[in-house]
């Protein structure tokens, strides 16, 4: 849901080409992006679809009181827009249209979603759906008469997805090391421990390693050949902003991070203990 939103809402941003909030009367806190468009607000978007996502999707997995979840999915969500508000990135309206539009794809994709779960872990059309897919959306990018991140940051998060989904598939025809075994679901939330803050953490910090790892190697080898095919020197500093280039790096680099997040990370915390 964060992948479909975060299209959605990045295409949607260089076809209207809206401007985003002048300066002054705000200040704006992040200048480095003045180069992309304002609405709708990504940022509202995506913290609108994971929060919600993960509110709706948890109950058949785990169990929690809903209420509570409610509560954190719409504090979260709304502090991540009151946010865009303060650094003066976005408009009212460039926050409210990102929640609407993420609101109206979560409702009217929610009764699917079971069957899309079963169709990516079961179809054996879904490994080449998860890499072709997000590989046509990232080459079929809008093209603008400037240079903006929104293509580089769109092709991160389709790569990204791609490899999850591949990743996932995979894992479940192996058997994955996170399938509940023979526990009935939904599961119960473990008890906060000390034990369980230090595996946790634990956890979180065998995935940074691993994941940062496999990107700047991936990342530093992509480029490497690109540059090599398409003869272009490594001092250039525009030569990865050009699409046959940056497309490419961008897609592989972050799919292979999100094959790794799915599949050997998950059997590493099996290794070591951490479950």
């Amino acid at each position: 849901m964060w992948t479909v939103v975060m299209y959605v809402g990045q295409v949607m941003k260089d076809v209207l080409k809206l401007p985003r909030p002048p300066s002054p009367p705000v200040v704006k806190l992040e200048p480095r992006v003045d180069a992309e468009y304002g609405l709708p607000s990504t940022h509202a978007m995506a913290a609108t679809a994971i929060s919600f996502t993960v509110l709706l999707s948890a109950p058949s997995r785990i169990q929690f009181q809903f209420e509570w979840g409610l509560l954190i999915a719409v504090t979260l969500s709304s502090l991540v827009c009151l946010s865009r508000l303060y650094t003066g990135m976005h408009s009212v309206l460039d926050v409210l249209c990102g929640v609407l539009i993420s609101a109206l794809i979560l409702s009217s994709t929610y009764p699917y979603w079971e069957s899309i779960d079963r169709f990516q872990l079961s179809s054996s059309f879904s490994p080449l759906l998860g890499v072709f897919l997000p590989l046509l959306l990232s080459y079929s990018y809008p093209q603008l008469d400037h240079y903006s991140t929104t293509r580089a940051d769109t092709t991160t998060i389709l790569g990204a997805s791609g490899g999850c989904w591949v990743g996932y598939w995979l894992d479940h025809q192996l058997g994955g090391p996170l399938h509940p075994l023979g526990e009935k679901m939904p599961a119960r939330l473990p008890p906060l421990t000390l034990n369980s803050v230090f595996r946790g953490g634990a956890r979180s910090l065998l995935g940074i390693v691993a994941l940062l790892g496999t990107r700047q190697l991936v990342k530093t080898l992509s480029l490497k050949v690109l540059f090599s095919c398409y003869s272009v020197e490594k001092s250039d500093p525009n030569a990865r902003r050009r699409r046959e280039i940056e497309v490419p790096y961008k897609f592989v680099t972050y799919m292979a991070v999100g094959l790794v997040n799915s599949i050997l990370v998950n059997r590493g915390f099996v290794l070591l203990g951490l479950l």
